[in-house]
């Protein structure tokens, strides 16, 4: 379920963020040049991503020794985002040609840390407070 739910939430965050609010800025920057994305690529990295979330939530969440689901779901996923970040925007405008640079990290940190906040949430009030094995 906490795969699924990483899933459902980044999807729609993605797609609103990527392909209707952003989509021009993206391409006037130099971030976005293939002109029709390869889904099934972009859906396994996020459904990887999810895998690993919800592989590592639970040790996470037995390790920091309980709390509210949702915050500790939202710690979590800020702290393995960041691991995200670093390749999806430091990684990303090191390689390519985007300018302006400063606009392209502003966006994508804005974005990171708006996945991660709603997926954390979404794990968070999956496994709840449900007993972890």
């Amino acid at each position: 379920m906490a795969t699924a739910g990483y899933f459902v939430a980044t999807m729609i965050v993605a797609v609103v963020w990527h392909l209707v609010l952003f989509h021009d800025k993206y391409v006037q920057m130099g971030a976005m040049t293939r002109i029709d994305p390869i889904m099934p690529f972009g859906m396994a990295a996020v459904v990887i991503q999810g895998l690993v979330f919800a592989y590592f939530y639970p040790l996470f969440y037995r390790h920091k020794g309980g709390g509210h689901p949702i915050s500790r779901g939202i710690q979590f996923s800020l702290l393995l985002g960041l691991n995200v970040w670093t390749v999806m925007v430091l990684a990303t405008v090191a390689k390519f040609d985007i300018t302006p640079i400063f606009d392209f990290v502003a966006l994508g940190t804005a974005f990171q840390i708006l996945q991660f906040v709603v997926v954390g949430a979404v794990i968070g009030w999956i496994y709840g407070d449900q007993p972890l094995r």
